[in-house]
């Protein structure tokens, strides 16, 4: 709007200025030709009128005679010049002719110019001194209309009148002008704040809408047409992304079940092989009186229970994520919890670096103590026996309104590749388990809404950093 106002005000000046120069242009001619013709009016009345004969060579008698020439300079304001028709000079109304350093005659193509042209007229444009000169040349003629003399009317273009004219529209205009400048700067501003409003709406909306979450739809009271129908496909996608994320969430849990189901399948069928084995080994070599046959049953009673065990380990891993029990939330000492988690280690390079004796919060003590030791053992298990100087490092303390519980060992760190998948629920690096502790300790942090990173160096080692609100009383989700 504020470019608009300016441009348009620069070619509105701009015409202006042309008009008024075109106009005082038009002005100066138009005068000129009418001073000319009245001239000529006279003239013609002081030839129909002399005694002397209309002839070319008494030209200079016939207006010297009681001074004509001057008197029709005086009257008309004008410098009066006549010319025969070469172009000679043959009275002037300049007092001081004879020393005047005027030329005694005019060129031969103006004489030309003026006999060739239907009104035996020209008009001689010439600029002195930067300012503009006009000079009228045409014919005088007798009364029987026959080419007596050349009238030469000098004329200078005075445009003061004019300039000062346009000097006082220009101010006047810049005046108008500054004035809607201001007003449009303030229209453009509120009308840009009226539809920067709506779009600031929009866009914080936009900044929020997430798959997983409830979008909240855009209400405005008023707005253009164009924002209208934003809003409204913005809306209209919020529906459709909600019905997309429930699609999404079942999908999601079908497959994870899926996978679930293999891993749990894979799981189960392993130890199916060496117990079949080992019926049909004993099935073959039974013999009632052989004398080790008590020795014999003995190790096969060993080697099925030893699978079966393990099948219940992989069914009771499973039924544990698959089902979190209850929350039973009470107030506890963080760090006397993690103290009580950390007696079921023999390890003797574990430190425990609490920063005060004393972190109340609102939790389930059995949950904490299985993040903790999930955490720990796995810390253990990933350090190599031959690293000599093995450590595991436990840090907990307070942050403003926040627990934080560090858990850093030295072992062999994961693989850039493998951290996008440490909480993935079937993930494990290990040649033992179903990967599942990680992901159920994030379910529980979770569920306090907490978090759970880490940063592990490959061959150097892991830290895993649990954050936990302060004095939370969560339900379950």
């Amino acid at each position: 709007m504020i470019l608009l106002t300016v441009i348009s005000s620069i070619l509105i000046a701009s015409v202006s200025i042309y008009q008024f120069r075109n106009e005082a242009k038009d002005y100066h001619r138009e005068r000129l030709e009418r001073k000319e013709n009245a001239i000529k009016e006279h003239i013609n009345y002081i030839l129909n009128t002399t005694t002397y004969p209309l002839t070319t060579e008494n030209i200079p008698l016939i207006f010297s005679e009681r001074d004509k020439i001057h008197e029709l300079a005086d009257i008309h304001g004008l410098e009066i010049n006549l010319f025969d028709l070469e172009g000679r000079l043959l009275k002037s109304s300049k007092s001081s002719f004879a020393v005047d350093e005027e030329p005694k005659s005019i060129d031969i193509y103006i004489v030309k110019l003026v006999q060739s042209s239907m009104d035996k007229r020209y008009v001689e444009v010439k600029e002195i001194d930067g300012v503009k000169n006009l000079s009228s040349f045409s014919e005088v003629k007798d009364t029987q209309f026959k080419p007596l003399a050349i009238l030469n009317l000098p004329y200078i273009e005075d445009d003061g009148y004019y300039e000062r004219e346009l000097q006082k529209f220009l101010v006047r205009f810049g005046q108008v002008y500054t004035f809607m400048l201001i007003l449009s700067g303030v229209l453009a501003y509120f009308l840009s704040s009226y539809i920067t409003k709506s779009l600031k709406t929009i866009s914080d909306k936009l900044i929020k809408t997430q798959l997983n979450k409830n979008n909240e739809k855009i209400e405005l009271e008023a707005s253009s047409s164009e924002i209208e129908l934003l809003v409204e496909s913005y809306n209209s996608m919020v529906d459709k992304l909600e019905e997309s994320a429930i699609k999404l969430a079942q999908s999601e849990r079908e497959q994870a079940w899926r996978e679930m189901a293999k891993q749990v399948a894979h799981e189960i069928k392993n130890p199916l092989t060496p117990m079949r084995l080992t019926v049909q080994s004993f099935q073959r070599k039974f013999d009632q009186n052989d004398p080790n046959i008590i020795t014999k049953l003995d190790d096969y009673t060993k080697t099925i229970l030893q699978q079966i065990d393990t099948m219940s380990a992989v069914a009771g891993a499973f039924s544990n994520f698959a089902s979190m029990p209850a929350q039973q939330n009470e107030e506890i000492n963080v760090v006397k919890i993690i103290q009580l988690a950390l007696e079921i280690f023999n390890e003797n390079f574990l430190y425990f670096k609490p920063e005060k004796e004393e972190i109340l919060t609102v939790m389930d003590r059995t949950q904490l103590i299985r993040v903790i030791t999930n955490l720990v053992k796995n810390a253990i298990q990933s350090i190599p026996e031959e690293n000599k100087n093995p450590f595991v490092e436990i840090e907990v303390y307070q942050e403003s309104e926040t627990i934080i519980i560090k858990v850093k060992d030295n072992g062999s760190g994961i693989a850039d590749e493998n951290k996008a998948y440490v909480f993935e629920p079937k993930f494990t690096t290990k040649t033992s388990g179903m990967g599942l502790g990680l992901g159920i300790i994030k379910k529980i942090i979770e569920n306090y809404h907490g978090t759970i990173t880490f940063k592990s160096e490959l061959h150097v080692g892991t830290e895993f950093m649990v954050s936990l609100p302060l004095n939370t009383n969560v339900k379950i989700n």
